[in-house]
């Protein structure tokens, strides 16, 4: 075989391309990484409060090590995350790089993406052990960053889009919610989009439901910090065994594809709604085929997928739907489970939402 590849005749262009691909990714990796060390020390934060630092100015103001920093700033402008003043030698950040790395309530925010991946990259060895034997890691023994980074992830699509969106497009939902429903949140991890709907629709009650204790005592306490312990209860489950019947609404946000018997959840989903109810379904964006997935989203979800989500199912024995599952699989899902319709009724570049009804 290497004798075969040295004997073919090797295109210059398309070679020198494809190198520069590959260190250009070689340096978002690390990259990646040094964003994660930027979040935890308040390097990104302390830039966008400011007119422009020098490394040493931005080292003092974060109480860490000047000839670290300088190189981290390099790093930084080199990815066009921060922006550099030769004539003053001083880092800023521009408008649009401090909204999507500082700001956690834009919907733009992007910083709890550096959590998942750096929680993702220490589950290396165990993954590469899974490619052999065929096992898995389940959710709850990652890396806890992954809990915080995948809230932080999705939350500000959530805030975007939840209440205004995805709610109205489910008919009748948002106008039983106003009245006063009964809401499961399956799958809620810190509880970020229950207590969304929650703040949203004073007149309703929600449950959430996670099979990871220390999530759940997370998200309880961020209710309470909400205000909202009355009406928001947080209970360890796993998604095919949900308690309580009668819920007007029941919801997946991205975990269903996760699950070791998505099948199961969404036939305990339909058992659990009341008549008329519906399930809304958010899964990540994907295409129905493999080739429509050849893009900056598919190739993100794909690795994360690798790294977690068909880790999880598999070490659960499950079907590994995985995040870039198509809306084929999906339905599938829903139909099996004995629902009668399976609708897309939204979609961001991120996300796609479904309605399944009985």
């Amino acid at each position: 075989m290497t004798e075969t590849i040295r004997s073919t005749e090797i295109n210059e262009d398309k070679m020198h391309a494809f190198m520069g691909k590959v260190v250009g990714d070689f340096g978002a990796s690390l990259s990646t990484i040094l964003g994660y060390i930027g979040h935890k020390l308040g390097l990104y934060k302390a830039l966008a409060d400011s007119d422009g630092l020098t490394p040493a100015e931005l080292a003092a103001k974060t109480n860490t090590t000047e000839r670290y920093v300088r190189e981290w700033l390099i790093n930084q402008a080199c990815g066009e995350y921060v922006h550099y003043d030769p004539q003053t030698g001083k880092y800023s950040m521009l408008p649009e790089q401090a909204v999507a790395l500082t700001d956690e309530e834009s919907p733009f925010y992007v910083g709890g993406g550096f959590y998942v991946i750096k929680a993702m990259l220490n589950a290396q060895p165990r993954i590469a052990e899974a490619f052999e034997n065929g096992g898995g890691i389940l959710w709850g023994e990652h890396d806890s960053d992954l809990f915080v980074g995948t809230e932080k992830f999705f939350r500000p699509g959530y805030t975007a889009h939840l209440v205004g969106e995805w709610i109205p497009a489910l008919a009748g939902v948002k106008e039983k919610l106003e009245a006063g429903a009964k809401v499961a949140d399956v799958g809620c991890g810190h509880g970020a989009s229950t207590i969304i709907m929650a703040k949203a629709f004073p007149n309703s009650q929600f449950f959430g439901f996670d099979n990871h204790q220390a999530s759940i005592a997370t998200a309880r306490t961020k209710a309470e910090a909400a205000g909202l312990a009355g009406r928001v209860h947080f209970a360890v489950s796993n998604a095919g065994e949900i308690p309580l019947d009668g819920y007007d609404l029941i919801c997946f946000f991205d975990c269903l594809h996760d699950m070791g018997d998505p099948h199961g959840a969404a036939q305990r989903a339909r058992q659990a709604l009341a008549a008329g109810g519906s399930c809304l379904i958010v899964e990540p964006m994907a295409g129905n085929t493999v080739e429509e997935n050849f893009n900056i989203v598919g190739r993100t979800f794909s690795g994360a997928s690798t790294l977690c989500c068909t880790a999880n199912s598999l070490a659960l024995g499950g079907p590994a739907l995985g995040a870039v599952a198509s809306e084929d699989a999906l339905r599938e899902v829903a139909e099996s489970a004995g629902f009668g319709s399976f609708e897309r009724v939204s979609e961001t570049p991120f996300n796609r939402i479904y309605e399944a009804k009985v």
